[in-house]
């Protein structure tokens, strides 16, 4: 099998529209939520989201293009460009043939789609919509919309699995690559569901925070008085690319993909497996993979939507793997700071893991304020304040509505 290695990073997330300003934003541990300003949220039971700020997309893709693109669109193709641009990768001397885009997004043009039914609710009954509309709004466009801009003529596809759905297309991404299928795939994730559907859809299953007289402390992975996750917005975009080819050009190599895995809970639609078997299973396949002993991961970037019943079967699950070793891990929720950014998750935590190798640090799980005798507090959390370390090796997990589990694992490029 080829090994396969990150070469480009790209992103636009609540703490920041580009890589430099994410970095800065995780090493304070600062807070994306705010009030929200894309509609009026007054008589929503959650007033407040991590929504992508001061970002004008007219200046990286152009009037025209904007208006052709739903906000999760927007987000993914300018993350791809950034991490293109990143990679150093010269389009026109690459062969077309072999460079792929995978890309992930749970829901898609939720905003046009919603746009749209108003519109013709407030006609006179006469069908008339905009022709953008299913082009708009459908998940695949994104990988459509970076192959046309480039010319990449690889495989070319979305994947869909709710929160793990950009997890899954970075495994998808690794295979067509170690199976020598791609030589470069362009992969990632988008979303932009901070809409009134969204809010209030999520809102009717009970499954975000309501925290409203304190919104900027909300998201509360493990923290006792958690009451639910903040929804977040944007999109990463990671260049993965066969290591020879890497080499070849001279690119600069931020890490290796080791592992990755998926798995089912087979158990519910919306809550976690109690006992956390699914989430479990995924992290021992992922570690199986890489050819890892679970003391060779250092940081787990853990789902950790700050939801009551999530958070304790995760960390069931990561001391069920681990045993002794969870004791030397670091554990963090940056959902804590960014919110979580659903099918983009995987993605963008992703790169926050690219980062932790690259920088030497752990990102922390800010708004812990009180401590849940559900947790075991021997375990390391990185509450409240970035720690320094020599991160040798990450896992993330990313866990979807359905049942569906993906875990990757990304390690130091050691050469060779």
């Amino acid at each position: 099998m080829k090994r396969v290695v990150i070469t480009g990073i790209g992103a636009v997330t609540p703490l920041g529209n580009d890589i430099p300003s994410l970095l800065e934003s995780l090493q304070k541990g600062v807070s994306g939520a705010n009030l929200i300003e894309q509609f009026d949220a007054s008589n929503f039971k959650t007033r407040f989201a991590c929504e992508v700020k001061d970002f004008d997309p007219v200046e990286i893709l152009g009037r025209k293009e904007v208006r052709r693109l739903d906000r999760f669109g927007v987000f993914g193709i300018s993350s791809a460009i950034q991490a293109i641009e990143d990679s150093g990768i010269e389009p026109e001397k690459e062969n077309p043939d072999r460079v792929g885009v995978i890309w992930g997004s749970g829901i898609g043009g939720l905003k046009t789609l919603e746009d749209e039914i108003k519109n013709f609710e407030r006609g006179n009954g006469t069908p008339r919509f905009n022709p953008f509309l299913i082009p708009k709004m459908i998940i695949d466009i994104v990988a459509g919309h970076i192959s046309i801009r480039y010319g990449f003529r690889g495989a070319n596809f979305a994947t869909v699995s709710a929160c793990a759905s950009s997890n899954h297309a970075l495994g998808v991404a690794f295979d067509y690559i170690r199976l020598g299928r791609n030589d470069i795939v362009i992969t990632g994730g988008s979303e932009a569901t901070i809409t009134e559907v969204g809010v209030g859809g999520f809102n009717a299953m009970k499954a975000l925070s309501t925290r409203n007289d304190d919104y900027k402390t909300a998201s509360r992975p493990f923290d006792k008085d958690r009451d639910g996750f903040v929804m977040g917005e944007g999109g990463g975009s990671l260049v993965l690319e066969e290591l020879e080819h890497a080499k070849k050009r001279g690119a600069r190599i931020y890490a290796e993909v080791a592992g990755i895995a998926a798995t089912a809970d087979a158990h519910h639609i919306t809550a976690p497996h109690p006992e956390g078997l699914g989430a479990k299973k995924v992290m021992e396949t992922a570690l199986q993979m890489a050819g890892m002993n679970p003391g060779d991961i250092d940081y787990i970037n853990v789902h950790g939507t700050s939801t009551p019943l999530g958070d304790i079967s995760e960390v069931k699950a990561i001391q069920q793997v681990f045993g002794e070793d969870a004791y030397k891990l670091n554990i963090s929720s940056t959902k804590s700071m960014t919110g979580h950014l659903l099918g983009a998750a995987g993605a963008v935590e992703a790169i926050i893991s690219v980062l932790a190798i690259a920088h030497k640090f752990v990102p922390p799980t800010i708004n812990h304020f009180t401590d849940d005798p559900n947790f075991d507090q021997k375990l390391n959390f990185t509450f409240n304040k970035a720690q320094e370390r020599d991160v040798r090796a990450v896992l993330s997990n990313t866990f979807g509505f359905g049942g569906h589990n993906a875990s990757i694992i990304l390690k130091k490029y050691e050469g060779a």
